[in-house]
This record gives structure tokens, C-alpha cells and sequence, in this order.
């Protein structure tokens, strides 16, 4: 895409705006027990006020104490009324800034969490949306760290109100001298902010730019020079030396473009001190006349200066807050609207559905089509099948034929694009989906083991353990001699990620595990989805015997892509173009002639060819 077009591009809407952004914050602090939050900011607020108003009158109020030549007690009690307003403001400020750190960590913390449940319990087919991810990624950013806006926020609105309650105490001590010189220092406040703001802005609104030269460097220093897996290239291929370059030529590009900024931001504060000095030359000079012509003090000279000085930080601070509470409220807005992104699955209502163990049901998938946002063209066209109760039903085919697809259509995990899924002649998107996943027992390709027990991995919980059922399940498995052989037994530890005193299962013995987890789930479908395929045909063949045999009374799906692993299933269907190609036993489709029976052929006479070598050998 042309620089051109991005820039004709326009930034989506916001869906909430600073007010409601600001509003939500606060109403989560609120709700999730940090009240304290909002009290506490508001102090932060008026201490810095105070502190501010105190420092603003000391000087002239003494100064008029001397001016008058009041006694010497008078001096005294008037200082230590002033030390000890400071004293006593400035200690609760640190206290407020001490106290609701804790309470804005909480309300950020809290955030996160929601987050996590969202992506945890979300539909599966937002885990593939590309919109959904791009939400997400933003919303991880907002609560990612204490700088960042679900916290940041709090500082910024507290700014912000400071700002707002010293500018209405600095315009009432201004249009008391002179409506007109508030006006002057208004304006040229006003101008000086929006130039240097926007001159300032120079990195910001170049920030891709930026980004890019920082990637580059990190790629290079990070990714490429620790990373172990191409230490081997480097040395074998004599890499360092162009690394080396590439990497010197995006960090001088880097102080480059650094260099054309200062030279951007060096203008902003010229702009600055010309303002600052036009604003204070205009009232120094009537604040002089007016001692000299009106009779003014010295005191009231130093107050009214000074406020002038102060008036124009008032104003930079509102401005410069609102840009930024803009700024923040994108992020924030990003964030909710990654909490409400719809979901098109019932998580929450529909029909209830409890799933009986030892009932079996019909599943039937009729007239299903089903295509991926962006593709295309479908993966899966016009399918008609149905798994009888009680069935063990094979799917086979090459990579890519949409066998996986056709098995998260099953299970719930997408919805058809055309047609309908039906469990026992009923729509499945009538159920509560959460409810619908409770049918099946699966191991894919892809499997997890939880930082934790294997007593936990097996039962997938850690509390309410039914240690009989876990025991049983593991026996069952054939993995029973291997766990009680460990020092700690069904408390042994898996996952290394976590605990360095973890043990590490070998293929075939996860492979178990994940048999058993699926056994004490003990639901009415069993569907495993070439979660073998790592293993050798005779190893996978025996694995899948083994299901079978701990899966008798259920209904049961099993893909591979070796043909003969699955010939002891009821029937197989073999999928092909996104579609059913063929349908039979393993002896019918070996009968027919057909691709079947040439990717069997194929794939034995491979095998043979190996066991001939290995006896040569």
C-alpha cells in the first residue's frame, strides 16, 4: 500500500469517548473494591492545589508582613503558619501518592483478568479472526505495565483535575487586577502550547518510522546474535560481518531520523521562550505601571506576577492532559471493546444440555459447507454423514484435505457456513455451546500438559480429585507400571516450564496420559485427530488399538492419515477436494479400486521397502 493511501486512510472511530472512557475507569475501581482509588486521587488533586496556592502566597504574604513593619511576632507566627501548612499538605499528598498506588495496581490487575477470561472463553473462531486478534493484541497492550493507559490513566485524570482547579483559582486572581491581561496571557499561552505541541508531535506522528529502524536493530542484536539455533550458520557461513553491516546501517538510519527530529523540536522551543517572554514582557510591564501610577504593592506585585507565570503552566497542563487522556482513552476504549466483542457462539445462554456417559447419541452433519474468513474458496463442500451411536468412524486423506475442519465442525469448535449440525436431530447452535463441549472426549495433534500433577493433568482440576477414578483411568491407559515407578507417584510433577524439578514423558507416554485424561472425562464421543502422528505406523496402530479398545460403547472419531492404522474402524470415510470421496470398510474401499486403495498400496509398499532395507542391514 502507497504512503498515498495511508495517508487517505482515516483512523476508525473510537466506539467510547473520553468522558465514557474516564467514567468506565471509575466505575471499575468502584465495583471491584478499590473505592479508595477515587477518594484518594481526588486528595492527590487538591494537596497538589494547595501546595501549589501556599507556595503562590508565601513570599507576597510575608513580604506584606515586612512592608508594614508589623512586629516581629507577627513575622514569626505568620512563617511558622506557613511551614506548617506546607508540612501538613505536603504530608498528606505523599500519603494519597503512597496509598492508592496499590489500589490503581489493583484496578489494572483486575482488568488483565478479564482480559484472560475473555480470551480463554471466547468463541473458538475469534481465535482465528484477524480483527479479533488485532483488539486483542491493543487491550494487551493498555494493562501491559504501570506507564501504560489501564493505569497511567489515573495520573493523567489527576493531573488533569489539578490543572482545571488551579486555572479557575488563577483566572479569579487575574480578572481582579485586569480582565484584559488575562486575556494576553490566555492567548499566548494558547498559541505557544499548539505550536510547540505540534512541532513536539514530530516523533509521534513518525513513529512507524521509528519502529521500523528500532525492529531492524532488534531483529539483528536480539533474534539473530542470542538466538542458538543459527549460532551453526553464522560461524559455518561467516554471517557476522554482514550482520554486522545490516546492523550499523539501521542504527546510523536510526540517529538520523533522531537527528531530523531535534532539529524539528529545537524550533518548538524557540517558539516557547519568544511566547514566554512576549506574555511576561506584557505583564511585567503593566503590573510595574499599575505600582507606579495605581498605587500597588510590592507585595501584590510578587502575588500577581507570580500568578502569571503560574497561569500559563495551568493552561499547557490542561491542554497537554486532554491529549493525552485522548491518547489514553483510545487504549482504553480498545480494551472494552475487546471485553464486548461478540461472540457467535451461546457461551452463556441457550438450550442447557447434560451429557450422559453411558447414553448413546446420533450426530449428523447435513448439507454442511464450510470456508475461512478470506479464503477463497470452501474447505469443506456439501457434507452429508452421519455417526451412528455407537460407531467407530475413521477419517482419512492427504494433508490439507480439510479432515481437521470436519472434526471441529463436530465438536462444536466452528459453525457451518451453509448446512447444519445436528446431535440426536437438533441444531447444536440451539445448546449452550460450553454445555455441547462436555460430549466429547478429544486428543488432537496439538495436546497440553498443565503445570502440574499428573493426577491434575489426568483429571484436568485441581480440586475435587477422584484418585480411584485417576488410578483407574492410568491402568486402563497401560501407563500405570510408569507413574506408581516414580518417587512421588501420581503427585510427580510435568511441565518444566514451571517446575525445575519436573519430569519429561517420553512420546508414547504423554500419548497415554492423553488417553487416560480422555477416559475420566468418560463423554459419550471420543475423537481423536492424528494425535499420533509422530509416532510409526506399528506404534500408531497399537496406540489406536488400545483407544479402541478403552472406548468400546462410544461413539468414536479417529483420523489419520496412514490408512492402515484405522482398518479395525466400522467404516471409513475418506475426504478429498472438500469432500467425501469415499465410503466403506477398509476391505470394501481396498475392493474398489479407487484412491483408497492406490494411497494404501503407496503408503504398505513404502513400509515393506523399509523393512527390507533394515534387513539387509
Amino acid at each position: 500500500m502507497t504512503q498515498e493511501k495511508l495517508k487517505k486512510e482515516k483512523a476508525p472511530k473510537p466506539k467510547y469517548n473520553m468522558a465514557q472512557n474516564a467514567w468506565f475507569m471509575a466505575k471499575t475501581a468502584w465495583t471491584s473494591g478499590e473505592k479508595k482509588v477515587l477518594a484518594l486521587s481526588a486528595l492527590v488533586a487538591l494537596t497538589a492545589v494547595g501546595l501549589n496556592l501556599i507556595n503562590l502566597y508565601v513570599s507576597p504574604t510575608i513580604l506584606a508582613v515586612v512592608e508594614r513593619r508589623a512586629p516581629v511576632g507577627e513575622l514569626i507566627a505568620t512563617i511558622l503558619f506557613f511551614t506548617g501548612a506546607l508540612m501538613l499538605v505536603a504530608a498528606l499528598s505523599n500519603y494519597a501518592k503512597t496509598n492508592t498506588l496499590f489500589g490503581r495496581v489493583a484496578v489494572r490487575v483486575g482488568l488483565m483478568a478479564k482480559l484472560r477470561e475473555k480470551t480463554s472463553t471466547t468463541s473458538y473462531p475469534n481465535l482465528f479472526d484477524d480483527q479479533f486478534k488485532k483488539v486483542e493484541e491493543k487491550a494487551g497492550e493498555a494493562v501491559s505495565s504501570n506507564s501504560e493507559a489501564g493505569e497511567a490513566i489515573w495520573t493523567t485524570l489527576t493531573d488533569l483535575a489539578t490543572n482545571i482547579i488551579g486555572f479557575i483559582f488563577y483566572v479569579l486572581l487575574l480578572s481582579s487586577v485586569q480582565p484584559l491581561l488575562l486575556a494576553v496571557v490566555l492567548i499566548t499561552s494558547l498559541i505557544s502550547y499548539f505550536i510547540t505541541n505540534h512541532l513536539n508531535g514530530y516523533g509521534y506522528r513518525h513513529r512507524e518510522e521509528e519502529a521500523e529502524y528500532i525492529r531492524h536493530m532488534w531483529y539483528i542484536d536480539d533474534r539473530v546474535s542470542n538466538d542458538t539455533t543459527a549460532a551453526k550458520d553464522i560461524r559455518l557461513f561467516g554471517l557476522r560481518p554482514w550482520f554486522q553491516e545490516l546492523y550499523q546501517k539501521a542504527k546510523e538510519a536510526y540517529i538520523a531520523f533522531h537527528a531530523k527530529a531535534e532539529s524539528v523540536y529545537i524550533w518548538g522551543r524557540i517558539a516557547d521562550l519568544v511566547f514566554a517572554f512576549l506574555r511576561n514582557g506584557i505583564a511585567y510591564a503593566y503590573l510595574i505601571s499599575m505600582v507606579l501610577n495605581d498605587g500597588m504593592s510590592v507585595a501584590q506585585f510578587l502575588l500577581f506576577f507570580s500568578t502569571v507565570g503560574g497561569f500559563s503552566a495551568w493552561v499547557t497542563g490542561i491542554l497537554g492532559g486532554l491529549n493525552t487522556l485522548y491518547k489514553q482513552s483510545l487504549n482504553i476504549s480498545t480494551l472494552r471493546e475487546y471485553l464486548e466483542y461478540d461472540e457467535p457462539f451461546c457461551l452463556t445462554g441457550g438450550e442447557p444440555l447434560h451429557a450422559q456417559a453411558d447414553r448413546m447419541y446420533e450426530l449428523k452433519l447435513e448439507n454442511v459447507s464450510f470456508r475461512y474468513p478470506g479464503a477463497e474458496k470452501d474447505t469443506l463442500t456439501n457434507i452429508n454423514l452421519t455417526l451412528y451411536p455407537g460407531e467407530k468412524l475413521a477419517v482419512v486423506g492427504l494433508n490439507g484435505a480439510g479432515k481437521t475442519t470436519l472434526i471441529k465442525l463436530m465438536c462444536g469448535f466452528l459453525d457451518p457456513t451453509e448446512g447444519r449440525v445436528l446431535l440426536d436431530g437438533k441444531d447444536i447452535r440451539k445448546y449452550n455451546r460450553v454445555d455441547y463441549y462436555t460430549m466429547f472426549s478429544a486428543v488432537f495433534q496439538q495436546f497440553s500438559l498443565l503445570a502440574g500433577t499428573v493426577a491434575m493433568n489426568v483429571a484436568q482440576d485441581d480440586e475435587n480429585i477422584d484418585m480411584e477414578r485417576v488410578k483407574d483411568c492410568v491402568e486402563k491407559a497401560g501407563l500405570r507400571k510408569k507413574i506408581e515407578s516414580l518417587p512421588h507417584g501420581y503427585e510427580t510433577l510435568l511441565n518444566r516450564t514451571v517446575y525445575e524439578d519436573a519430569i519429561l514423558l517420553s512420546g508414547g507416554e504423554t500419548q497415554r496420559l492423553m488417553l487416560a485424561r480422555a477416559l475420566y472425562k468418560d463423554a459419550p464421543f471420543v475423537v481423536l485427530d492424528e494425535p499420533t502422528a509422530a509416532l510409526d505406523p506399528i506404534a500408531e496402530s497399537e496406540m489406536y488399538q488400545k483407544y479402541n479398545e478403552m472406548t468400546s460403547h462410544k461413539s468414536s472419531v479417529y483420523i489419520s492419515h496412514r490408512l492402515a492404522s484405522t482398518r479395525f474402524c466400522d467404516r471409513i470415510i475418506m475426504v478429498d477436494n472438500g469432500g467425501i470421496g469415499e465410503e466403506g470398510t477398509h476391505e470394501e474401499l481396498l475392493a474398489k479400486g479407487g484412491k483408497y486403495a492406490e494411497l494404501y498400496e503407496i503408503q504398505s509398499k513404502y513400509y515393506k521397502e523399509g523393512e527390507d532395507e533394515d534387513e539387509k542391514e
